[in-house]
């Protein structure tokens, strides 16, 4: 029975991982909206078998089920346009989660209008960012979408509540969601989070099993791992020379970056919603991406472009973080960002030791560094005495403030 209080709802287009608590929100909207429920589930790469996800629709009476490989997608269109702009949110975080939501959601959107959906789902607690990520998305996409939001209506507070909903509608259950999970994990291809449980404690260091894309610094090798990075108007298009999808170059420097303890980060963060969260963060490749995205601008990118970036990357870094990568003003510095990179090509060289990433060579054809300019030996480009000048213009202010300063 559909309660009365409830907008009437046709279809929904549900965010399916086939997971304990989207397989009951399944149920659950069947049962409290009375409408057709089509799943879709993306996959970005979250390292996990999506087929028994499929089954478990399939048992639910799901007839409409879209699994879509969104990999390629994800890295060219999302996470590389985040990097050209060195994105850090509280100037840590490499935004590994925030930036896959859009992507979600924006599918969501096109199904629900191919398939004549006039809602979409999503099981996003009421306590986080993500619940924001995803609305902001559907209503500026489709502003008349309906939006059901289970964590936000039902009262299946507690993980018991859910196990006891699944038991009583034949929902299977894997043993190991039967105990408390000890935090819960959230994946794809550019990062893995841990929040939750046992990591609520922010002094007590987190244990190793909650790291699961390193190993630690500790176990990394004893000799250092050299990779070539090639870039092409900022993107990543190379390693060691191979050219590589941008999907299947993350996913090497994934590789490298876990044989050499690279990536993790122990961070305490102002969610969006209004409270701090601990959480803890594995971006192997990405921080790799970050450190050889510098290291190619160094060399490339003129001086009041460089700075201009970072003084805006705050701002662009916050707006994914919240949730508003379809805003005009997150575009507009995308569009002065992409403009900066028109020059930044070329290749980085790193060294990846125990957890550290170190730019220890960068050329490019269009590097603006010039030898005949910096040299400590004799030069004929750079007369000496014209820093005086220079000089005496830019302390003149300071010259006036010291006399009155002395009156």
């Amino acid at each position: 029975m559909t309660d009365a209080k409830k907008p009437a709802i046709k279809k929904v287009v549900l965010a399916y991982s086939g997971g304990l608590d989207t397989s009951v929100i399944l149920k659950w909207l069947q049962q409290t909206y009375g409408c057709e429920v089509i799943t879709f589930t993306a996959d970005l790469g979250q390292g996990e078998e999506l087929e028994p996800a499929r089954r478990k629709a399939e048992m639910a009476g799901v007839k409409q089920i879209f699994i879509e490989d969104l990999r390629e997608e994800f890295v060219r269109d999302y996470v590389f346009p985040m990097f050209r702009a060195n994105a850090l949110y509280e100037g840590m975080y490499l935004l590994g989660t925030s930036i896959a939501r859009p992507l979600i959601a924006k599918r969501q959107i096109e199904i629900a209008r191919q398939v004549g959906a006039d809602a979409v789902a999503h099981g996003a607690t009421g306590k986080g960012n993500d619940q924001v990520r995803f609305e902001l998305t559907y209503y500026g996409l489709n502003p008349d979408i309906k939006v059901i939001a289970p964590w936000r209506e039902w009262d299946l507070t507690s993980r018991t509540k859910l196990i006891e909903f699944a038991e009583q509608h034949q929902i299977p259950i894997a043993k190991d969601k039967r105990g408390e999970a000890p935090f819960s994990v959230d994946a794809n291809l550019l990062h893995s989070s841990s929040e939750g449980k046992v990591l609520e404690d922010p002094w007590v260091e987190p244990d190793s099993v909650v790291y699961q894309r390193t190993i630690s610094p500790e176990e990394a090798p004893d000799k250092a791992t050299y990779v070539e990075i090639g870039f092409e108007k900022g993107d990543a298009v190379s390693i060691d020379g191979k050219p590589l999808s941008p999907a299947t170059l993350l996913t090497h420097l994934n590789e490298l970056g876990r044989a050499n303890g690279i990536g993790r980060l122990d961070l305490v963060e102002n969610r969006y919603v209004g409270m701090k969260s601990r959480g803890v963060y594995e971006t192997p490749g990405g921080t790799i991406l970050y450190v050889a995205h510098r290291g190619i601008e160094q060399i490339t990118l003129d001086r009041g472009a460089g700075h201009l970036k970072d003084e805006l990357m705050p701002k662009y870094a916050e707006l994914v973080y919240n949730g508003f990568w379809f805003s005009p003003e997150r575009e507009m510095l995308q569009a002065l960002i992409d403009k900066s990179q028109e020059h930044v090509s070329g290749t980085v060289r790193l060294k990846l030791y125990k957890g550290n990433v170190t730019v220890v060579g960068r050329k490019s054809p269009k590097s603006l560094y010039s030898l005949s300019h910096v040299t400590f030996e004799a030069d004929s480009v750079y007369d000496q005495r014209d820093a005086a000048g220079f000089i005496k213009l830019n302390a003149l202010r300071l010259k006036l403030l010291g006399r009155r300063g002395q009156l």
